[in-house]
Order: C-alpha cells, then structure tokens, then sequence
C-alpha cells in the first residue's frame, strides 16, 4: 500500500471509530444500560453476538418473529398483530430513550421469545447491534 493509501485508510478507520463512540454516547439511556452490564460483569459486548441473537430461532420464535430481519423496519406481533415501530435507533428515534421501558421489553420479549430471561451480556450485545442499524 502506498504512503497516500495508507493515510487514507487510517483516516477513515480513525472516522469509523469516532462515530461509533459518538453514536452511543449520544444515548444517555443506552450508555447507562451498557455501564450497568458492565458492572455486574458482562462484557466487552459484540455487535455481531447480538446479530446472531437477533435471529436465534428457540422454539420456532426468533426477535425476527415479530421485529423482521432488518432492525430498520417495522415488524407486526405474531399473535396480536399490532403494529411494531422498528428497533433501530436510527430508524425509530424514541427507541432505546427509556431505560424503564427499555428494561421492560426485554424481560417479556426475552421470556416470550426464549422461554427464559436474558442475561446482561446478551442484552449489551443485542443494544450494540442495534445501535450500529
């Protein structure tokens, strides 16, 4: 790679990761949920576990289920068929600005979904990869 090939390259990885910390800590809720994880010992969290998570089917359910597979979309509840307004941040500006509700979702969804609760280390994987959406 050449001098001028290089300095791009750094640049752009240097905007990549300069983003990304701004993203999340633009979200005060959302930063405050990682932090507690982290205290209670879960992390570093991965936005690819929190991908695979996305889409982990347990009993023919799967988040996708209901949310469909892009995070940036809406999604409709199986068995009620309300509407859903899409997970992503970035898509849905309210989402993920209420740790109550926040925290609330997860224990019914991961329940309904899973058949158990999930743990904080999937909970910071599963926000990291939707704050990325």
């Amino acid at each position: 790679m050449n001098r001028c090939c290089a300095k791009l390259f750094v640049l752009a990885v240097t905007t990549l990761l300069a983003l990304a910390v701004t993203t999340a800590s633009a979200n005060p809720v959302l930063q405050a949920l990682l932090e507690e994880y982290q205290l209670i010992g879960a992390g570093p969290f991965s936005s690819k576990a929190g991908q695979m998570l996305w889409s982990h089917e347990v009993n023919g359910r799967s988040c996708t289920s209901c949310h469909s597979a892009s995070a940036r979309a809406g999604g409709k509840h199986n068995r009620t068929g309300k509407t859903i307004k899409p997970m992503a941040p970035s898509a849905y500006a309210q989402r993920m600005t209420d740790r109550k509700k926040t925290e609330k979702w997860f224990l019914r969804n991961c329940r309904w979904t899973f058949s158990r609760e999930c743990t904080p280390q999937e909970k910071g994987d599963l926000l990291s990869w939707l704050n990325q959406q």
